[in-house]
């Protein structure tokens, strides 16, 4: 079984990776999303409460991910100005990281959006946070936790190359959170993995447990990005190392 160490240097987060960008002040994380990302409540719940639970005080982070929002939906329902205004009011006495988290619904047929258009306003979106002093980070869409047989489904196939995609091309991190979940809920399968699920047979969104498993997965990753945050999000040696070593935590 894998190391932690051999776990994450076999994921891909951006040539960032290897810069560790020095932290100048304390960080703050605002986090944008569909409800994978969201707060756990009816019809939606993913990690976001989970990975805001490792920050060190008196570095923050608000969850701004909203049940069933698309690129194009976050926009022109307000909530993209809702994160805007908050990175605006934070920038000058924190650094700044705004995570971007889509597809889970730019996907669907009935939104009408094309790939072309989703990795043009998730670059969009990251331009954004550029422009107003912070620093964007472009994460792979989390896995569904749905099998065929014993292998998990890999029903997110469009949306997340072009968020890699998108990042390459915008020059800012990726955090590969849909490699690193999908690696962790093949190993420990469908069963164990159902003990996430929201309500019984939401293989979607996450319980409170899962938010703070999958967060913590999103926690190493941003570690592994940037070594420097170490001083700010807090690390669970014994969960970082059941989630490397494929073992239902």
């Amino acid at each position: 079984m894998l190391s932690l160490l051999a776990f994450l240097t076999t994921l891909s987060f951006s040539s960032f990776a290897s810069t560790s960008p020095t932290l100048a002040k304390t960080p703050a994380f605002i986090l944008a999303g569909d409800s994978t990302t969201a707060v756990q409540s009816t019809g939606g719940g993913g990690w976001g409460t989970g990975f805001l639970a490792t920050l060190i005080d008196p570095s923050y982070g608000v969850n701004k991910g909203h049940n069933g929002a698309t690129t194009v939906s976050f926009v022109d329902g307000g909530d993209w100005a809702a994160v805007k205004k908050l990175v605006s009011g934070a920038t000058a006495s924190y650094e700044v990281y705004v995570t971007i988290q889509f597809g889970h619904n730019d996907q669907k047929s009935e939104k009408n959006i094309s790939i072309s258009e989703f990795k043009t306003n998730l670059k969009a979106l990251a331009q954004d946070v550029k422009d107003l002093g912070a620093t964007p980070l472009i994460l792979t869409s989390l896995t569904r936790r749905k099998f065929d047989g014993t292998e998990l489904k890999d029903d997110l196939s469009d949306v997340v190359p072009a968020a890699r995609t998108a990042a390459a091309d915008s020059n800012v991190a990726l955090i590969d959170l849909n490699a690193a979940s999908r690696k962790y809920v093949q190993a420990i399968g469908s069963e164990n993995a159902d003990k996430y699920n929201l309500v019984s047979g939401d293989r979607t969104h996450l319980n409170a447990h899962g938010s703070d498993v999958f967060g913590r997965i999103v926690a190493d990753l941003i570690l592994a990005y940037n070594g420097n945050l170490s001083s700010w999000i807090e690390k669970n040696a014994t969960l970082s190392g059941l989630i490397a070593d494929g073992v239902y935590a």
